[in-house]
């Protein structure tokens, strides 16, 4: 009897050694092949963004669940998957390759290069879906992101964390102003992203020629999702652009997110919804259209130094029709932003580019975004402009106006020319500041309307021939000392 213990105890133990190992897949079947858009069943464990694949090989991520059903959405093509196929869950969610090497390079929304150049070594993971950093680790926006566009710099200054939107008609001018908010960071130490959401190949290869021509492509990421690509890679392209962004945050850097643009973005998800069969709503989107870009841009925010330091700034640009901004989507994005730069077209066709209407225009962030030389200059501006433009309106009716008023639709009819700036040409602080100043002290008062143009150029001209040392100075103090007045003054005389 004791043998016969001491054997069951020996096999036991070599029992209790013997590890088995068992791996668990989850598999479904799929039940329904629609327009990009596929119908599981069987997978009754998966989350929302988790990746999943076919037999037949191609990749999808869960974007809908129903209580007997899941929606996948197809990377790629989807025409090669049948009714009936097995769908294997990855048990990962949906996440782009990023690394220091992205700089410099097109990509698609799941970091693929477009460019025919050699692939990118991958650093990290980065999930294209992420809950944005709560009000624990963010920073009141201060420190200021030059656009290099006068009338924005003045009158409606971008922080570096701020999400400001750039609203407006097709063709009046708004990706150019985010271009130039790009080229203007040469030197400033931000990274920037350039994100097209169902745009022509033709005009992102214009957007890359531009930056490459302009030395700004090398600390740029282009992440193209054009018109012809299907919906699904419309959707995530922003998250993606959100997601490169986040990796250089991480690492303590100012990143600069153009979103160009989320009319086209909205489309692509009242798409998919519509086709997963979900009610429909206002002008036919879902209810859920407001969480999709609020989650979206609540990700840029500028992080407390303790936690890593770091911002994320957003330029979402809105396409509107006949300058309608109480349409849906218009009013979405406004009520999550930080302000807004409207752009009008009767403005763009009288010849006043950028076409920025300063009337509906604003910043949220404001003067806590400017230094203290820009406050000096700008703050009397955009009364003067105020005036100007209510003025204007009356005057037109009056034939015999008073000295006071004449004077003061003459100072802005000035000020509105000084505003003017051509494309892909923007100005650094110090010049900003010269030429702002000139206008704010009334230099322009004795120079006629036509002749503004010319009296900048030479200004400009001067101080950077003859001026650096009072620019140098003004960006050093951060403010318009009476010393540096004095020689400012001397410099404008000598144009004027």
């Amino acid at each position: 009897m004791k043998l016969i213990d001491d054997y069951l105890k020996e096999i036991e133990k070599d029992l209790n050694k013997s590890a088995i190992s068992v791996n668990t897949e989850e598999i479904g079947f799929v039940d329904e092949v629609r327009d990009g858009v596929v119908l599981v069943t069987g997978l009754d464990n998966v989350t929302f963004g988790e990746v999943v694949e076919f037999n037949s090989g191609a990749k999808g991520y869960i974007i809908d669940l129903m209580e007997d059903r899941a929606g996948v959405v197809v990377l790629g093509d989807y025409l090669h998957i049948r009714s009936g196929e097995r769908v294997k869950a990855l048990n990962y969610t949906l996440s782009v390759p990023v690394s220091e090497e992205i700089l410099g390079r097109v990509v698609d929304p799941l970091c693929t290069p477009q460019d025919n150049l050699p692939t990118i070594k991958m650093d990290k993971m980065y999930p294209v879906e992420k809950i944005a950093p709560t009000v624990v680790y963010r920073k009141s926006v201060t420190v200021p992101l030059q656009t290099g566009v006068k009338a924005i710099d003045a009158l409606t200054p971008i922080g570096r964390g701020q999400r400001e939107l750039i609203i407006g008609d097709r063709g009046t001018g708004k990706t150019t102003i985010a271009l130039d908010t790009i080229i203007n960071q040469k030197g400033q130490n931000v990274i920037c992203i350039y994100c097209g959401i169902g745009q022509k190949n033709s005009k992102m290869a214009l957007v890359v020629d531009l930056l490459r021509r302009n030395n700004a492509l090398e600390y740029t990421v282009v992440v193209n999702a054009p018109a012809a690509d299907a919906a699904a890679l419309q959707y995530i392209a922003p998250y993606s652009a959100s997601a490169i962004a986040e990796y250089f945050m991480d690492k303590g850097k100012d990143v600069l997110v153009i979103y160009d643009d989320l009319s086209k973005h909205a489309w692509a998800y009242r798409q998919i919804s519509l086709i997963l069969r979900r009610p429909a709503g206002r002008e036919a989107y879902p209810g859920d259209i407001f969480y999709l870009h609020s989650r979206l841009l609540e990700r840029s925010c500028r992080i407390d130094e303790k936690y890593g330091g770091g911002s994320i700034t957003a330029l979402p640009i809105v396409e509107t029709l006949e300058g309608d901004v109480s349409a849906y989507i218009p009013t979405n994005i406004i009520s999550i932003t930080d302000g807004q730069i409207f752009l009008e077209t009767d403005l763009f066709n009288a010849g006043v580019r950028p076409a920025i209407n300063i009337g509906i225009s604003v910043s949220r962030v404001g003067g806590n975004a400017q230094t203290k030389a820009m406050k000096q200059v700008a703050g009397k501006l955009k009364l003067d402009l105020a005036q100007y433009r209510e003025m204007a309106a009356f005057s037109q009716f009056e034939s015999d106006l008073d000295e006071e008023t004449k004077k003061l639709l003459n100072r802005g009819a000035k000020v509105t020319q000084i505003l003017k700036q051509d494309k892909n040409k923007p100005y650094s602080l110090g010049e900003e500041i010269v030429v702002l100043w000139a206008a704010h002290k009334g230099f322009l008062d004795t120079v006629g309307v036509n002749d503004v143009e010319k009296f900048e150029k030479k200004l400009i001209e001067i101080v950077r021939r003859k001026g650096h040392d009072v620019t140098s100075i003004i960006l050093k103090e951060k403010i318009i000392s009476p010393e540096t007045e004095h020689k400012l003054e001397k410099l404008v005389k000598e144009v004027v």
